[in-house]
Parts: structure tokens; sequence; C-alpha cells
């Protein structure tokens, strides 16, 4: 399978490529993505954590213990906890949170999908979220995979943004442009 040099030519890019041939050929993708997007939203929720794999200071031995055992707690796979210990012993923990990212591009990109995230004024049910995936992704040619967030400060109407494509159709964004063209 052919991957994107931009995304490989990093690092972290590399890793990440490493990482998804190994899983592809277990067939554990999917398992992997997860297991990446845990790791993820831990460095985002503990601040010790996200400490931890940037720290310099901490030995090569207690750096692959501590994140074993995050990796334990989380449940992640087998290749998974593995590859973690890889990156422990590289002293190469700091570069996590880029490797989840590229991961997960190289294996979107595998199943040519494209993450959409949308945020709307008011939480959207099953139905709109369905209605919407369908169209963006008639628009995009591509299987769309929806993150949602609601910001009730737009008012109503939604933001999308796919890549680096935004559509703004808030209420907020046209109040603001009405309010700009009557000052003159």
């Amino acid at each position: 399978m052919e991957i994107s040099s931009g995304i490989t030519a990093s690092l972290a890019g590399r890793y990440a490529s490493a990482l998804y041939e190994l899983a592809n050929e277990q067939g554990l993708v999917a398992a992997v993505e997860g297991d990446l997007e845990r790791l993820a939203d831990a460095l985002r929720e503990s601040a010790d954590f996200a400490a931890l794999i940037r720290n310099p200071q901490v030995a090569r031995e207690d750096a692959a213990r501590a994140i074993a055992a995050v990796g334990q707690v989380l449940g992640v796979s087998p290749l998974t906890a593995n590859f973690l210990g890889v990156i422990a012993g590289n002293r190469r923990l700091s570069a996590l949170p880029d490797v989840a990212r590229a991961y997960a591009a190289i294996a979107a990109a595998a199943r040519n999908e494209v993450t959409a995230h949308v945020t709307s004024a008011h939480p959207l049910d099953d139905g709109q979220i369905a209605a919407l995936s369908e169209k963006l992704a008639a628009r995009a040619g591509k299987s769309i995979k929806l993150k949602t967030a609601v910001d009730p400060e737009i008012l109503g109407g939604l933001v999308v943004k796919i890549g680096s494509q935004m559509i703004d159709s808030s209420i907020r964004t046209r109040l603001n442009s009405l309010a700009q063209a009557m000052k003159g």
C-alpha cells in the first residue's frame, strides 16, 4: 500500500507507518487505532502522564515500566503494548501524540476516509448525524468519520471542517457578516 510521503517523512510518521504495517499484517488496524486514541485521550486528561512522556530525566526502564502500566490500565492490545515498550526503550515517548495522529491519518487514508469535525449549537441526534454524514460523503467523494462538538456560542447552524476546508453556516458568522456590511 502506498502511504502519503508527507505523513511518513517525520519520525512519528515512520513509527506510525511501521506500526500500521504490523497491525495490518495481524488484522489489528482498528484495535491499534482504538488503543492509540485511548492513549491520546489519557495524555490530554492527565498532566502527570503528559509530563512523564516528555521528561528526559526519567530513566528508560522507569519510563518503560510506567508506560506498560498505563497500557495495562487502558487494556491495549499486545501489539500496542510491545510498540510502547519499543518507543520507551528508544526514548521516543514524547512522540506518542504525533504517532497517534499519524497512525490515524494512515489508517483513514487506507480506508479512503476523511474526518469531518462538526460543531453545532445543540447536540445532533442520530438521524441528523446520518444525514449530514451522507451529504458530506457525497461532497468529499470519500467515506466520512464525524467528530461532533457542541458550542452554544455559534447560536445555530453548523461549522464543518474537513481537512483544511471549512464550511461555516453558523448564525454567529452570518450575524457578524451582516454587522460588517451595515458598518459600510
